[in-house]
């Protein structure tokens, strides 16, 4: 969304709501819709939400979605995902990934790569690469997967060429679990894509 200033200069919406909505769009065009495929270790999956993920949800979380308006069946069957819409993903993705892990105090593009990859590939190795990425921009971080206030404070110094350094490390990861897992090679052309997306 754009919006125009009085001046006539198009300014981009960074309106909190706007920067979720991008990062969102972004993450779902990676997911896609309904996958069944049985290499994938998730399940059956629909825009990025797997039965082995629903099924593993803690009854705080369970709550949590309640309140933002998405009842989750206490029996997650392969019928729960297919029935998933978009924007049940778009609740769980905004309650569970961007306000629950804060993503939201990242700066952009940081944000919306950072709940990409997250999705992907879990938060704790997601933050590991970004906490990567600051050592190889010379800052002093340990790889804990926790992005608390010195990861943060690092990101903020480095500013938007983290990105860059971000993008190889996922794509290094990538590389590494198509070598080393049964399933990895079948997956690593779209797992570097994503890696290499702009965001």
């Amino acid at each position: 969304m754009v919006t125009i200033l009085p001046t006539g200069d198009p300014q981009p919406d960074t309106s909190p709501d706007a920067r979720y909505r991008a990062a969102v769009g972004r993450l779902l065009l990676h997911e896609g819709g309904l996958a069944d495929d049985p290499a994938d270790p998730g399940g059956i999956t629909q825009w990025g939400v797997s039965i082995h993920y629903l099924r593993r949800l803690s009854a705080a979380d369970r709550r949590r979605l309640a309140q933002a308006g998405l009842a989750i069946p206490s029996q997650v069957t392969a019928d729960t995902i297919r029935r998933l819409t978009r924007a049940d993903a778009e609740i769980i993705y905004r309650v569970l990934w961007w306000d629950a892990l804060d993503y939201a105090a990242l700066p952009d593009p940081l944000a919306s790569k950072a709940l990409d990859l997250a999705v992907n590939m879990g938060p704790v190795q997601a933050h590991k690469l970004i906490q990567r990425a600051c050592r190889a921009h010379g800052e002093a971080l340990a790889e804990d997967g926790a992005l608390g206030p010195i990861s943060r404070a690092a990101i903020a110094r480095i500013g938007p060429d983290l990105i860059h350094a971000i993008r190889s490390e996922a794509a290094g990861y990538y590389r590494l679990l198509a070598a080393t897992t049964q399933f990895g090679a079948r997956f690593v052309r779209g797992w570097l894509s994503r890696a290499y997306d702009e965001v």
